[in-house]
């Protein structure tokens, strides 16, 4: 499985989130919980593949959330984008997973 990202969501992300690319690998080899499916229809990607979330945590310790794409045919997934969650979203999260 490929983590892609493009040019742009790279910049959005270190520019805007102060976020790498490494510590969203790390958030995906480091996941402890599932990925969630985000039901909003502002949030849908158009091509019918849902878009999927989680919180993970970096190396250091660091939660982010990753927002991304699986494209199930080659396997891909599609980064969208990538920051320091909310309380809210970290609590939703966890309660979730926990339940």
């Amino acid at each position: 499985m490929a983590l892609i990202i493009s040019r742009k969501i790279l910049r959005k992300i270190n520019t805007k989130h102060n976020v790498t690319r490494e510590e969203v690998e790390q958030c995906f080899m480091n996941r402890a919980g599932p990925y969630l499916t985000d039901e909003r229809e502002q949030h849908a990607t158009g091509t019918g593949a849902p878009t999927l979330w989680f919180i993970g945590e970096t190396d250091t310790g660091r939660l982010l959330k990753i927002v991304f794409v699986l494209e199930r045919e080659h396997r891909n997934l599609y980064l969208r984008t990538a920051f320091q969650p909310t309380t809210k979203q970290e609590e939703d999260y966890f309660d979730t997973i926990s339940a």
